[in-house]
């Protein structure tokens, strides 16, 4: 027994214990009625739901004398009880001009005592309700308004609050009350409804049975456990569940609301209709099939009236959305020139379209035209890295392409690559891989010529090609640049690449794209474009390591440690362990480092670090310089303080479903001079430098070093070689120094 069922089930058993003590208490009582409100008079209790009543009296003083004997044994039993005791002109008084009141009492049921007061009240508060629904309207627009801004959409939540934040079970009641003071909802809309709030309902259920704490938020670490609960295959598929829910109630509140808007606006503005496409008219904000309109005969109708839609700012009418659903024939094989171009005229609009496409997919139309769009349909992408679901992801990349249109010869492929980049995710295996295949077959079913299609499968095969490297390699590297170049093939492929690198950056999430990670692949992209019209890279070299101040540096022969603007900048007699120990100090400073380089030449060590602080200000320079110093010299010890550094502060909140399993890659292709090896863990304190360390043991010599962290993940880049200074290409060795990595962060510090 799950959702609606088990809430009723609890409800009637928590009205016979109430009417129990009832009896008890109050026998023979006259003027009074005990009332359900709110969720509970829905007969809606949740595990750990507030019991709403309210003791109905025609005489006060009565009311609070038999209310001390009700409440205090609610209150032994443990139940969080929210109690009031009022007249009925009290109660519809307060309900007046408070929401919170009005909208409880719009769901009364009668428990205890004289049923006509129950009645008189349920009467008078819809009376009242329905008679004040100008403010009734404006203060639920306002309430759900104010929620999603509070609290975001569960759709696109990582650790969604299922009750309040938008799309959820809050929104459908302010639907149902607002139908209340306004009839708007169609018989569709309540079935689509229902569906949803009971997927809702249930997971909220669980949620409460296996937390047994208060609150609707479902957090990560309770997912699997609803899952199993609910007989559903993992969380993922759970989240998918709720996801689809919470985008059909954010989708039916949306629309909902706008047909209420419009409607206001037609009383006092009346507009009249207007055809902007053949068989498509404008009305009211509002785009509407013209009765004469040949749907069943045309597959491009759904993108002509997307696109009238999207450039008129204005919501499609569900009428029009049904009968397109209905009668709108599978597009042909290959598509029409006209619905190809409608398509990319379309997602060129920008973000306007996002509504659009979106409620073409609420009603499969999207599939109707491209079926390996289903499986991403509501995805959860399940990490705070990515802020939506694939589909949602897609069209967002290919908004913000479309702003980008200007940097390249075919805007067409632009926004189309962003929209097909990562359609693989919906599918089992690599996305890249899954991709590649399903957008040769889309691009050629849509009437792109063979070298188009080529195009389009590039952008999918290296979406992530300038972003990896730009931030996981030396780009003053030659290798690295030719490496590029050839993968890539040509100037107008990098130049669509570096758009949708941006694009799919900023779809991602914030922490997906910014001044640092934009200028590391713009220098990348301009190093490429140089090689690809037939330079050489190292006539690209900008700012060659290590520059005159680092010789003049060298020169001292001395340590120095320098610490300003986000950089460290350390010399120091050449010694293993150097990148280390510095490496572990920083972090027990709350430090981290973003890259470093080095460098070795007449018995001294020259290294330099790109920091930032974990708290956000300019690391505390001074107290860095002395612990470096200190750790230099050997009096400090490390691994014991970072492990007290560890046990001292929380473990990072999870941000990632998923966690990655650590992983080392070796790469001995992209670089002429040195080996790279890739690690990949759950950040944490210390993650450095146990890595460093486990580089020291195998005898390894630290050139150079990426280091980012994505989400809960931190993905690092070494540049090492051997102790004669050469690339490592013993296959024995290099297992060896994966083993020695992978234990290192498997243990204790």
């Amino acid at each position: 027994m799950h959702g609606s069922a088990w809430c009723r089930r609890y409800s009637d058993l928590v009205d016979a214990w109430i009417a129990e003590l009832w009896a008890e208490v109050a026998p023979g009582s006259s003027g009074v009625a005990l009332i359900a409100t709110g969720g509970y008079g829905r007969a809606e209790l949740c595990p750990q739901s507030d019991l709403d009543l309210l003791l109905l009296t025609t005489s006060t003083s009565q009311g609070e004398a038999l209310a001390s004997r009700l409440w205090y044994p609610i209150w032994d039993q443990g139940l969080k009880l929210g109690h009031s005791v009022r007249t009925l002109n009290q109660a519809l008084e307060l309900s007046r001009d408070d929401l919170d009141t009005a909208t409880a009492l719009l769901a009364v049921r009668h428990l205890c005592g004289d049923p006509s007061l129950t009645e008189d009240l349920r009467e008078g508060a819809l009376v009242q309700w329905r008679h004040g629904a100008k403010w009734a309207i404006e203060e639920l627009a306002e309430n759900v308004e104010g929620r999603l801004e509070k609290l975001g959409e569960v759709a696109f939540l990582l650790e969604p609050d299922l009750k309040d934040a938008r799309g959820g079970l809050r929104d459908v009641h302010a639907l149902s009350w607002l139908d209340l003071a306004q009839p708007v909802l169609s018989d569709l809309d309540e079935v689509a409804l229902r569906d949803a709030y009971e997927i809702l309902l249930a997971a909220r259920v669980e949620l409460h049975r296996r937390s047994g704490r208060r609150g609707d938020v479902l957090l990560l670490q309770e997912q699997d456990a609803v899952a199993e609960a609910l007989g559903v295959a993992d969380a993922d598929a759970l989240m998918k569940n709720v996801v689809t829910a919470a985008r059909s109630i954010a989708w039916t509140s949306d629309f909902t609301w706008h047909r209420v808007q419009a409607s206001r606006r037609r009383r006092l503005i009346r507009e009249r209709p207007r055809e902007v496409a053949p068989g498509v008219v404008l009305e009211e904000r509002t785009v509407r099939l013209a009765p004469t309109c040949n749907v069943a005969g045309d597959p491009a109708i759904a993108l002509r009236v997307g696109l009238a839609a999207a450039t008129q700012r204005a919501f499609i009418d569900r009428a029009a959305l049904e009968r397109m659903a209905t009668e709108m024939p599978m597009m042909p094989k290959p598509w029409p020139d006209e619905a190809r171009w409608l398509l990319t005229d379309l997602l060129m609009v920008g973000h306007p379209a996002i509504p659009v496409l979106e409620a073409l997919d609420q009603l499969g139309l999207v599939h109707r035209m491209i079926p390996e769009w289903e499986p991403c349909r509501s995805r959860p992408q399940r990490n705070a890295y990515h802020r939506f679901t694939v589909d949602r992801h897609l069209f967002e990349a290919a908004a913000e392409a479309a702003k980008l249109v200007d940097r390249v010869d075919r805007p067409d492929l632009l926004v189309l690559g962003a929209l097909f980049h990562d359609i693989g995710k919906g599918y089992p295996g690599d996305h890249v891989e899954v991709g590649i295949q399903m957008v040769d077959r889309i691009a050629a079913r849509m009437g792109f010529a063979d070298e188009e299609v080529a195009v389009l499968v590039s952008m999918v095969r290296h979406h992530l090609l300038l972003p990896d490297v730009g931030t996981r390699r030396d780009l003053d590297d030659d290798g690295t640049i030719r490496s590029v170049a050839t993968q890539v093939g040509s100037v107008e492929t990098l130049e669509l690449l570096h758009a949708l690198t941006e694009a799919d950056s900023i779809a991602t999430g914030p922490a997906a794209w910014g001044q640092w990670k934009a200028g590391l692949v713009a220098q990348l992209v301009r190093r490429t474009a140089h090689v690809l019209r037939g330079g050489d890279a190292s006539e690209m070299v900008e700012a060659p390591f290590p520059t005159a101040e680092h010789r003049a540096l060298l020169a001292e022969r001395r340590l120095i440690v320098q610490g300003d603007a986000g950089t460290l900048t350390i010399v120091a007699p050449d010694r293993p362990g150097l990148f280390s120990r510095v490496a572990g100090t920083l972090a027990l400073n709350g430090v981290d480092v973003v890259d470093a380089s080095a460098h070795t030449e007449m018995g001294m060590a020259l290294e330099v670090f790109r920091v930032k602080s974990v708290f956000g200000d300019e690391p505390n320079w001074l107290r860095v310089r002395a612990d470096v110093e200190r750790a230099l010299a050997g009096r400090l010890a490390l691994r014991a303080r970072l492990a007290e550094r560890a046990r001292t502060y929380p473990a990072p909140k999870a941000t990632n479903a998923r966690p990655k399993a650590p992983r080392v890659v070796v790469d001995n292709h992209t670089s002429d001079l040195a080996t790279v090896v890739e690690v990949e863990a759950p950040d944490g304190i210390g993650v450095l430098y146990r890595i460093t360390q486990a580089l020291l043991e195998c005898d390894l010599d630290i050139v150079s070093a990426k280091v980012q962290t994505l989400g809960s993940d931190a993905i690092d880049a070494f540049y090492v070689r051997d102790g004669l200074g050469a690339k490592i290409e013993d296959h024995a060795y290099l297992a060896e120094i994966e083993r020695a990595v992978l234990h290192a962060l498997a243990g204790e510090l």
